[in-house]
């Protein structure tokens, strides 16, 4: 018996996210891709862990040269694959539990990476809950970077403008200095005067991991060779960690604030997909199934290239546009977006839908 293919649903928003996002979730659900894949993450756990004990042996026999700055980009690698078993504990992909999982989450975010998964959870659930949406979502909020003319709008001095015109030559190098932005951004969560859950749990790990990581650092090398190795881990640190989130959203539609739209059609329509093997999956920790994991947060990674298939030929029948592209290409798109952003070049939204959504 075949399955009917599906038809673009009528009505309100509500009626389509109950109708269509339901039927697809029906689906993925009796191909049993909402499992937990325990056997998966427990050795990436334990395997991260020795890799970083393994690390830190070598670091200490190696001594005092400069070819540490090697081992220093080995663990901006590691940590930032680290950082990734921490996103995926904090969306609740790997246990069943909520408290095994927040747990699993501080320790990978905070005591092994140094980050403060407080700060960046509450960030990253707004942005989930409304991608690529003006006032809504913290990602695309004026800053160094303007994503959106509402930000470039904001600049008000020639220099800051010129800045905005030229930000995607600036953007890549930028991303060296994210490593820093992430450590800084935990710390004034953690001890600022805001509601935070476990906050001295939080605090407390961080302070371990950074203080043990710049002693052992400064014992093992003389001032300047730590200071570089500090650097370098950072920089590479940053880099990566920009190089895997920026593609999943940056020069994808943005979404005016009064403009509502169903569930299914918010989250695929402002994502986009990296294609690619097994290696792709390893190097962006399964962000590259971004349409995929926006849709069902709490899926285990591994069975992201499982259901994409199923969610494009999804998509296709609906008549949903489903953004894939390789590395390479979603690379310039990020770079030619912002540069178009920065001269004044974006229109907000502009399809049919929005007029059907707008309020």
């Amino acid at each position: 018996m075949t399955t009917p293919r599906p038809t673009p649903s009528s009505g309100s928003p509500r009626e389509r996210q109950v109708s269509d996002f339901t039927a697809l979730t029906k689906r993925v659900q009796d191909a049993g891709l909402m499992r937990r894949a325990y056997g998966y993450y427990w050795t990436k756990l334990i395997g991260s862990l020795v890799l970083g004990v393994g690390l830190a042996v070598v670091f200490v026999l190696i001594g005092n040269t400069w070819w540490q700055m090697v081992t220093a980009v080995v663990l901006a690698l590691l940590m930032t694959q680290i950082a990734f078993l921490g996103h995926d504990a904090a969306h609740r992909q790997i246990f069943v539990s909520g408290k095994w999982n927040e747990w699993i989450s501080l320790i990978v975010i905070n005591l092994f990476v140094g980050m403060g998964q407080g700060w960046w959870q509450r960030k990253h659930t707004k942005h989930h809950a409304a991608p690529n949406t003006l006032h809504k979502d913290p990602d695309i909020d004026p800053g160094v970077l303007a994503f959106t003319a509402h930000a470039v709008e904001q600049r008000k001095t020639p220099l800051t403008r010129w800045l905005a015109r030229k930000q995607g030559f600036f953007f890549y190098p930028l991303l060296l200095l994210e490593g820093v932005n992430l450590h800084v951004q935990g710390i004034k969560r953690a001890v600022s005067r805001e509601r935070l859950k476990r906050r001295w749990v939080e605090l407390g790990f961080i302070l371990v991991r950074l203080i043990s990581f710049v002693a052992l650092v400064f014992i093992v090398l003389s001032p300047g060779k730590a200071l570089a190795f500090i650097g370098v881990q950072l920089a590479v640190f940053g880099l990566y960690m920009g190089l895997s989130f920026a593609p999943n959203h940056i020069g994808m539609p943005i979404v005016p604030p009064d403009v509502k739209i169903d569930f299914l059609r918010r989250q695929v329509l402002m994502s986009r997909n990296i294609s690619g093997g097994r290696t792709v999956d390893t190097f962006m920790g399964g962000l590259n199934f971004q349409v995929e994991h926006h849709l069902f947060p709490s899926m285990a990674r591994p069975n992201l290239r499982k259901v994409a298939p199923l969610v494009r030929e999804y998509c296709q029948d609906l008549g949903v546009r489903y953004t894939e592209t390789t590395l390479v290409q979603s690379y310039r798109a990020v770079y030619q977006y912002l540069n178009r952003v920065g001269r004044g070049g974006l229109d907000v939204w502009a399809c049919p839908l929005a007029a059907q959504y707008r309020v």
